[in-house]
């Protein structure tokens, strides 16, 4: 059951404080950091004395008693919340916030909105937030504090109960495009959190369906003989009888996208892994794989949310939907295929399935589609989860530029990438006897599985400027942690339309 979103809005701060500008509100969030000192630090609330003053003249308190009540257990570091619960006349209690923005960084910011989500998460709390001051913070406090609060249950039962978020300023169209980002990230986490007797390629392609309905929107899908040329989503997807693979094209157009760049998005959507001939082991790992379409996901809410905020950007969304399944018809060690464009690969484990899919995608782009720029999203490998943990995505290109401006978008986000190398001495290993490449670089123990599946997939970009994440890590968390819960995090959705934006 995916739970609605939680209600969001500003209002501007009027030339009087009273009583009645925090009527109907249950929370009041105030940012508070440490002073510069060097003694032991002082703890300041990050707001004009005029407000600090009008705050404690309507609840009668003391902000200065209140800090000390907590003495040093109050440090004003990023994602800290003093909570202080006040009685009204009318019986109720209004919970009065300090939140730490430690150095008001981007992550700060982030850490302490999601402070708040985490707060009032699964309720029916109504918060007032004066933590930010400019477009860019409320953006951030807009999105983070919004996602603490995402509730995955199938729980019979389960009640919806949804917070209300507040901004203080002047924030309206910057409170849009949040919406947008937020409505993006949370379906994408809704179609990666979907159990997978219920998610197949069949019922994402219908998915893509129903959520391309803005003009500007198309679709296609193949299906059957339809994917005849197209080799490694066969070999994969064909392994399940019963929920045979789908190619989903989404473009986006927008009006007058006659020289608007074209940037096309190849998304792995292998629905569940059981790694197929080359069965996972241990089993337990198997658990978790309902989120390996987690590529696909993002680069279908991407572009939907391209379409929403009408960027300047021409977009195709290449979702190569499959099971890897283990049945009579799965692709076997050793087997040969043929890729889109007639590329050879002798598949050597069938649980790398995922460069198998997306190397017809990009293919295919290469060919029919001539994109200025060509990215896959693909929780592609272990190696890179190993190398990086969960907080930052592989980044695979030979375009510094490129990859300095997506780290920078990322910072901002929280999407978080590193720059990888391609390093070209590896390449050595993905020779085959038999066919054009061996598809995991077994030939030689070099050990580096991240780097050798992106160069893997090089060879099927052509001379396209091309970027490939891997974001095996990130797009699942295994605990509730800042504006991430556990499950699939839509890692990746504010990365690429932030920078689509850009373009």
């Amino acid at each position: 059951m995916n739970l609605p979103l939680p209600k969001l809005g500003t209002v501007k701060l009027p030339g009087e404080i009273s009583e009645k500008f925090f009527k109907g509100f249950t929370h009041i969030a105030l940012p508070i950091k440490a002073k510069d000192s060097k003694e032991l630090p002082e703890i300041e609330i990050v707001l004009s004395k005029k407000i600090i003053k009008s705050i404690e003249k309507i609840y009668s308190i003391s902000f200065t008693d209140e800090i000390k009540k907590n003495g040093s257990a109050v440090t004003g570091k990023a994602g800290e919340v003093i909570d202080i619960p006040v009685l009204q006349e009318s019986g109720e209690v209004v919970h009065i916030l300090l939140v730490g923005v430690g150095e008001s960084s981007n992550s700060h910011i982030r850490r302490a909105s999601a402070a708040i989500g985490r707060k009032v998460k699964a309720s029916k709390s109504s918060v007032l937030s004066f933590l930010v001051e400019s477009d860019s913070d409320a953006q951030l406090h807009f999105i983070s504090s919004t996602l603490a609060t995402y509730i995955w249950s199938q729980k019979s039962g389960t009640k919806s109960l949804t917070p209300e978020i507040t901004l203080v300023g002047d924030f309206a169209k910057v409170l849009e495009r949040s919406k947008v980002l937020v409505k993006s990230t949370w379906k994408a986490r809704d179609l990666i959190q979907t159990p997978s007797n219920i998610k197949n390629p069949v019922w994402m392609a219908a998915q893509a369906k129903s959520l391309a309905k803005d003009s500007t929107l198309s679709l296609k899908i193949k299906s059957g003989r339809q994917l005849a040329e197209f080799g490694g989503l066969s070999a994969i997807g064909n392994s399940s009888v019963k929920n045979p693979p789908r190619f989903v094209e989404l473009s986006y157009k927008p009006k007058g996208s006659k020289k608007a760049p074209h940037v096309v998005l190849v998304g792995k959507g292998i629905t569940f892994d059981t790694g197929g001939v080359s069965l996972k082991r241990p089993y337990e790992a198997m658990a978790p794989m309902k989120s390996d379409m987690a590529g696909a996901a993002v680069v279908l809410m991407a572009t939907i949310a391209a379409a929403e905020l009408k960027l300047n950007v021409r977009i195709t969304a290449l979702l190569m939907l499959a099971e890897n399944s283990l049945s009579g018809t799965s692709t076997r060690p050793s087997d040969v295929i043929t890729h889109y464009g007639g590329t050879t690969v002798e598949v050597i484990n069938t649980d790398a399935e995922g460069r198998l899919v997306l190397a017809d995608g990009l293919a295919y782009a290469d060919k029919n589609l001539d994109p200025d720029y060509l990215i896959d999203v693909a929780t592609l490998t272990g190696a890179a989860t190993l190398g990086l943990s969960r907080y930052y995505g592989a980044m695979y290109t030979r375009d510094n530029k490129l990859a300095r401006k997506l780290s920078d978008i990322g910072d901002y986000t929280g999407d978080q990438i590193w720059h990888m190398p391609l390093i070209d001495d590896y390449s050595v290993a993905l020779e085959s006897n038999i066919a054009d490449f061996n598809h995991t670089a077994d030939k030689f123990k070099f050990q580096g599985g991240s780097v050798t599946a992106a160069l893997f997939l090089e060879n099927f970009v052509g001379k396209r400027k091309w970027v490939h994440l891997d974001i095996a890590g990130p797009a699942r968390s295994e605990v509730d942690a800042g504006e991430n819960v556990k499950g699939g995090t839509g890692y990746g959705v504010r990365l690429l339309t932030q920078w689509l934006a850009t373009l």
